[in-house]
């Protein structure tokens, strides 16, 4: 298969994309927007489903681009078993979502279609990049589309605000994609590699290092992982279709990819692959600390996508490409169900406090069975899809520590009981739901409906939620191997399956119970809002606040010399004038008057020379006279 299936891979849902925004800022200007524009909603569907169909065709035709613009920086486009594998399903996610998103009337659909579908471009490059130009373009197309897409509701200051928080965080982070692309040049210059993802571990030392951290930074930033999760919390303000999609298949779980992408390139740098682990299995722990303590659905979920997505960089940092993959895709689904459910309830109720919200899988059976179904495989309960993956995860974190294992274990613990407590609030409330309850249209007006037709979205994402249990056979598992080209995975014995199973449902038990006091700060993220102001927004507005000072000190010196320079070039030009020019325009006329004497006497008539000589001699002889002693 030729390389042009890729490019209209990419070029396919971005010019669609452009091409609705131009609609969208048209009708705007002509103020003929409709109330739902049904025409924006299928073109985007139409370019989603073809987009699919062309990642399907690409996954299996495995076809490479390669653009040439510098020597040893070629942009370069391919497909391999890592993305053979998670392009389909992302790409298939997406088209769910814009599916939900169209039966949600979210409005006005031309934009937010638009911007959907050049998100879904960004991350078709970053999945396909396999050089470092290729992965800086989709991933700064990525960042920027996320961040028009988490401020949809621009005329919101703390909505807009919002997005800006999220994209100054990731952008922060971002850094170290730059700084590891130049790491990764200089080192290229001296050893021949050119700037091709699988050139990265063969780089001499310290550039192998530095590309190392650089792109690590730069995927826990777009991960959401310590120490950069709370910018997950800011962009759930955004619609409940972006957080289905960016915090689900695509933007932080690009994080995840990045990782899995260059785990040659952890491997060959063991401190940072293991600082990778470490944070990873933290990140489990305390973000599901906070999931935990959590009443709002939506932030429960993104802290539990953090949390979740700890497991994906645990693996990376262990050398468990397949594990991670398989828990990158099997989360995808699950909680692009549970985005999208929280979002029709909050639409429906005009709340997702969960107490308001109680008792709203009574009330819509269709949609709280799915969600029940996608929280329980959430909590990593027996026999559903992360339960397997995460415990190829924890035998792989064993194999590498103790002590490792047993952190990432309590991670996997506290999904047990997140889930648990958003699944307790959906069923323990009435039977029938009341006309009214306290904290109900306190965030927006809901109308007290559920559309029938949101159901088919949803049941597709709970299959998809499901399909990890098929690595339970083993058969299922060795051709994921295969395609990922891994040998040797780490497999969860039948005792380490048993002891994770059976503390998941024992906490799940417990909290569903009795929800357990909340750990002090949690429910605030441990601050790390705050935390970042302190130790990073602070000293860097204090430093620019410096930086500014010495720059207007330093403009108002360079004013002073000018106009100092100015002054005393004006004063030299009136000595020229009137002194130099002056001196020397007297002493050429004193010259010309000289010169006009002489000519006087040179009259050339004999007479008067000879009389001229008379009275020189006269005039000698009367000298001689008088000096004469």
């Amino acid at each position: 298969m030729s390389g042009g299936s890729l490019l209209a891979l990419v070029a396919l849902p971005a010019l669609g994309g452009a091409g609705l925004l131009g609609r969208g800022a048209a009708r705007a200007r002509t103020g003929h927007a409709p109330a739902r524009d049904r025409t924006a909603s299928g073109i985007a569907l139409a370019t989603a489903s073809l987009s699919v169909a062309l990642g399907i065709l690409v996954s299996a035709g495995r076809p490479v681009l390669t653009w040439s613009f510098i020597p040893g920086g070629a942009f370069a486009l391919g497909v391999d078993g890592l993305t053979a594998l998670l392009l389909p399903g992302v790409l298939a996610v997406a088209l769910l979502v814009l599916v939900a998103a169209a039966v949600e009337r979210t409005e006005p659909a031309a934009r937010f279609h638009g911007l959907m579908l050049l998100f879904v471009a960004a991350v078709a490059v970053t999945l396909t990049a396999t050089s470092l130009p290729a992965l800086l373009l989709g991933w700064e197309l990525m960042g920027a589309a996320s961040w028009s897409l988490i401020g949809f509701r621009w005329r919101d200051p703390e909505r807009t605000s919002a997005g800006v928080a999220a994209f100054v965080t990731t952008r922060t982070a971002d850094l170290g994609l730059y700084l590891a692309a130049g790491a990764a040049a200089a080192g290229s210059a001296s050893d021949h590699l050119g700037l091709g993802l699988e050139a990265l571990p063969d780089l001499s030392s310290p550039w192998r290092q530095v590309v190392a951290v650089g792109v690590v930074v730069a995927a826990l930033g777009k991960a959401a992982q310590l120490p950069f999760s709370v910018w997950l919390s800011k962009a759930m303000l955004g619609p409940s279709p972006v957080s289905a999609l960016l915090h689900s298949a695509a933007m932080v779980a690009m994080g995840g990819y990045l990782l899995l992408r260059v785990e040659p390139l952890l491997a060959a740098t063991p401190a940072v692959a293991s600082a990778a682990a470490w944070t990873g299995a933290v990140t489990t722990v305390v973000l599901g600390v906070v999931a935990m303590a959590q009443q709002d659905l939506k932030q429960l979920l993104a802290a539990s996508t953090s949390a979740q997505l700890g497991f994906v960089v645990l693996a990376a940092g262990v050398g468990d490409a397949a594990g991670g993959t398989e828990h990158l895709l099997g989360h995808a689904g699950t909680k692009a169900l549970l985005f999208l459910v929280a979002g029709l309830w909050l639409t429906a109720l005009g709340t997702k406090q969960l107490e308001a919200m109680a008792g709203a899988a009574r009330w819509w059976r269709a949609v709280g069975v799915l969600f029940t179904l996608a929280a329980l495989t959430l909590a990593g309960l027996p026999p559903l899809g992360l339960w397997v993956t995460k415990d190829h995860v924890l035998a792989a974190a064993a194999e590498r520590s103790g002590w490792l294992y047993g952190v990432a274990l309590i991670g996997a613990v506290l999904s047990a009981g997140y889930a648990a407590v958003a699944l307790r609030a959906a069923w323990r409330g009435p039977e029938r739901r009341p006309t009214d309850r306290p904290g109900w249209d306190s965030e927006e007006p809901g109308d007290r409906h559920v559309p029938r037709a949101a159901v088919l979205p949803l049941a597709v994402l709970a299959g998809g939620a499901l399909a990890p249990v098929a690595l339970l056979v083993p058969a299922a598992s060795d051709a994921v191997d295969a395609l990922l080209g891994v040998t040797g995975a780490a497999t969860p014995g039948a005792a380490e399956m048993a002891l994770s199973a059976a503390l998941a449902v024992t906490a799940f038990g417990l909290v569903l119970r009795r929800v357990p006091r909340p750990v002090p700060g949690a429910v605030r993220w441990f601050d790390l809002d705050r935390a970042a102001a302190v130790l990073v927004v602070t000293p860097v507005e204090t430093l620019a606040a410096r930086a500014d000072r010495l720059d207007r000190a330093l403009d108002r010196a360079v004013a002073g010399t000018a106009r100092a320079t100015t002054t005393v070039a004006a004063a030299a030009a009136r000595l020229d004038v009137s002194g130099v020019d002056g001196a020397v325009r007297a002493v050429a006329g004193s010259v010309r008057a000289a010169g006009r004497a002489t000519l006087r006497p040179q009259s050339g008539l004999v007479h008067q020379y000879l009389g001229a000589a008379a009275v020189v001699l006269a005039v000698g002889a009367v000298l001689l006279v008088v000096v004469r002693p």
